[in-house]
């Protein structure tokens, strides 16, 4: 039932996570994939919850966007993967720009486990409101896999080739809601400062989150200035998502962009008619550097650096 009424319209068959589907597919993987322990199945998706009421932002929802893994390692080998993904998952959260000191691992007490899990660790990350869950990673040992065996009648199995035996793997699960990753990422990123007397906005996103990566603005909309700014613009997109924007003076445009997190403004102006260079803001510092266009493809890569 669907909200705080128990009553015929509010009966639903909605699943309450996506890891179930892994399981019941873990023999089809397996077969097609011929993968060898240790091998994970990741999926994303809705997912739905029974909240009697509802609130607190994104923290009590009854439909949400999750991203979990089932990763699937030989018994007794389980700790050491858990405690690998505990790392992994914290430094995924560092490596896209969340500053450290705002997130935190928590390990659960005994009395708060879930009746599936041996140990579980929470991603926590430091909200307006205090520290809250951002990720949850958990040992699930074999629950899952030996019920749905048991209800089937199919062996949920691996053959190790090296001992000869079938095993069922054990199971270390990050589960992560997409909406709050999100949320952490815009709230990390925002900042407010003053420069020159002025309030300047801006959304310090990793590059690889940014929605435009770069910005091509000419000085003005003289006709002048037109071609080759189109030149310049037709030069990034292939490869950047980019955005040309003439609209309003240089700084109002400087403005707008750090406002969205574009990381990189291009700029070309009356000088570039005459030395075929362009000037590069970045976001964060504001500084400009003069770069010939012939070289801007390599520059803008060189400052766009991956997250992996």
């Amino acid at each position: 039932h669907v909200g705080p009424v128990k009553e015929d319209a509010t009966v639903t068959w909605l699943r309450p996570e996506t890891a179930q589907g892994m399981f019941v597919n873990f023999e089809n993987v397996l077969n097609s994939t011929r993968r060898k322990l240790p091998f994970g199945i990741a999926q994303q998706g809705k997912s739905f919850r029974n909240e009697i009421t509802t609130g607190h932002f994104f923290f009590r929802t009854r439909e949400f966007e999750q991203m979990e893994m089932e990763y699937f390692v030989k018994p007794g080998d389980d700790v050491e993967w858990y405690d690998y993904w505990r790392k992994e998952r914290l430094d995924w959260f560092i490596r896209l720009g969340v500053r450290p000191e705002n997130l935190r691992l928590r390990e659960y007490e005994p009395e708060e486990l879930a009746h599936y899990s041996k140990a579980t660790t929470d991603v926590e990350y430091l909200f307006p409101q205090g520290w809250d869950e951002l990720e949850g990673i958990a040992r699930r040992t074999d629950i899952d896999l030996k019920q749905h065996a048991e209800a089937s009648g199919k062996r949920l199995e691996f053959f190790d080739e090296a001992s000869g035996e079938h095993i069922v793997p054990y199971v270390v699960e990050p589960a992560v809601g997409v909406d709050r990753c999100v949320l952490v990422f815009l709230l990390d990123a925002y900042r407010e400062e003053e420069v020159r007397g002025e309030k300047r906005t801006l959304l310090r996103l990793h590059p690889f989150l940014a929605p435009i990566k770069v910005a091509v603005l000419p000085l003005s909309r003289k006709e002048s200035l037109a071609p080759t700014a189109r030149k310049v613009w037709d030069i990034l997109r292939p490869r950047f998502m980019t955005q040309f924007d003439d609209a309003q003076s240089i700084g109002r445009r400087y403005r707008r962009q750090d406002e969205i997190g574009t990381p990189l403004c291009v700029t070309i102006d009356f000088d570039t008619l005459d030395d075929e260079a362009v000037t590069i803001r970045e976001r964060d510092s504001m500084e400009q550097v003069r770069v010939p266009i012939a070289n801007l493809m390599d520059a803008v890569q060189e400052r766009l650096p991956e997250v992996w």
